[in-house]
């Protein structure tokens, strides 16, 4: 029988550290951006600048697992971080690749025009890079980080259903694992040995 594994999800607070303790802009920016959204790798590379729509606070998606396109909303937070930037950076199409001019040495591909250094053994590196400067023990991945994003917004409340969309999942199924590590606050799990201790503490 197929083995059924539970994801690594990080806390709140590991997210925050990954954040806090990233100063390379162009990581942080894509480590905001695929835990604000809940992208896939494939997804945050080929985010283009001009998908990013700061008036409405929304990020578009282009053709992504199933050849679906997706608005996804973005945080207060991160649009500020990603005009600081975009202002530093200019990058002229996708979102993370290299502005062309000064350059020098620039490794780009002309398939895609995303720079070499981000494919996806680069966007690996710089979220497993992060998670090792914020010290956590945990195994992080990209695909770390979209499973976070969805048990967070599980445990403050949103729907599965909605979950399932902001995920683009194709089932409901699939999603629906969420629900086995959320600590929500309905159901918040307990050991039985607390309650012993407690009720031992009041005799």
């Amino acid at each position: 029988r197929r083995e059924k594994k539970l994801p690594v999800v990080l806390s709140v607070e590991e997210v925050q550290r990954m954040i806090l303790s990233t100063k390379n802009l162009k990581h942080r920016a894509l480590i905001m951006l695929v835990y604000s959204a809940g992208l896939r790798r494939q997804e945050a590379q080929m985010i283009k600048a001009a998908d990013i729509d700061s008036s409405r606070m929304q990020v578009r998606v282009v053709q992504g697992k199933g050849k679906k396109d997706r608005y996804l909303p973005l945080s207060e937070h991160l649009i500020r971080g990603l005009k600081k930037y975009i202002e530093a950076e200019k990058p002229e199409n996708y979102l993370f690749g290299m502005p062309r001019e000064g350059r020098a040495g620039a490794s780009t591909s002309l398939s895609t025009g995303f720079d070499s250094r981000y494919s996806q053994r680069g966007v690996q590196w710089a979220v497993k890079q992060a998670s090792k400067t914020a010290k956590i023990l945990k195994e992080v991945s990209v695909h770390t980080l979209r499973h976070s994003f969805a048990t967070h917004l599980l445990e403050d409340g949103m729907d599965i259903l909605s979950i399932k969309n902001l995920l683009g999942h194709e089932s409901i199924d699939t999603t629906l694992i969420y629900l086995q590590i959320a600590q929500l606050s309905t159901q918040k799990l307990f050991s039985p040995l607390d309650t012993l201790f407690s009720e031992f503490g009041k005799k």
